[in-house]
């Protein structure tokens, strides 16, 4: 099953998923950390997961580290032609960027004037793998593609709506598609990881869907708006 693609996003099997009745576990309570404030002055709850500390909300913020504005590209024309850092909120509606966070291309990920918070940074493949591996998941299955670690609930210990016992509270604020249509908010979210693939012009990313309860690793295009969540440089 292929996630993506071209202009026409989420293949039928997907949307089967959101049928699917939800699965969860018994919480063992999530164990929050310090805030953290990005360079606009945002506070973001943090919790820690293992020997990881991530941000338990969308990364909001609207400058780099060195305080260069990252621009806000509403129409989709614009957003197609892109091939500098970018964000947007989803139907351009501030409301559901102030509650989802921003969306934002992988050229903002990876510009070196830093879009996450000082000490900390966007998270690697290996940063997920270990995550996804420390809440049961199959090491052998964490380098495969599409759904794994359904059968240990590893999505759904991560997810708002879920068992989220993880405390990461992860929301379905949807993405935008590389050919720039706002897709499947309140059903699906998609989280950058600052892992290229070697494919051209392709970036690992993970998923997470309302009802299924693994977690989805895919490249897509940088040219998408995806979700952002920071984890800690490791002290």
């Amino acid at each position: 099953m292929r996630l993506f693609s071209s202009g026409i996003v989420l293949s039928l099997t997907l949307l089967v998923l959101f049928a699917l009745p939800s699965c969860s576990s018994s919480p063992s309570g999530p164990e929050a950390a310090a805030p953290v404030v990005d360079s606009d002055g945002n506070e973001y709850r943090t919790v820690r997961i293992g020997d990881q500390v991530w941000m338990a909300e969308n990364l909001r913020v609207e400058h780099y580290r060195n305080g260069d504005p990252i621009e806000e590209v509403t129409g989709l024309d614009e957003w197609i032609a892109l091939e500098s850092g970018a964000r947007c909120m989803y139907d351009n509606d501030p409301a559901k960027g102030e509650e989802f966070g921003y969306l934002y291309n992988w050229y903002a990920v990876e510009d070196p004037r830093g879009l996450a918070p000082e000490g900390w940074r966007i998270p690697t493949e290996e940063d997920w793998r270990a995550l996804e591996t420390y809440l049961g998941m199959n090491p052998d299955a964490a380098a495969d593609v599409e759904f794994r670690g359904g059968e240990q609930l590893v999505g759904d210990k991560l997810k708002a709506g879920g068992s989220n016992e993880t405390g990461f509270s992860a929301l379905h604020g949807g993405y935008r598609d590389n050919d720039g249509p706002f897709c499947f908010f309140g059903k699906y979210g998609a989280f950058w990881t600052a892992t290229p693939n070697d494919e051209a012009n392709r970036v690992w990313f993970r998923g997470m869907t309302t009802n299924e309860p693994g977690v989805y690793r895919f490249s897509f295009n940088r040219k998408c708006g995806f979700s952002v969540r920071c984890v800690k440089d490791a002290e």
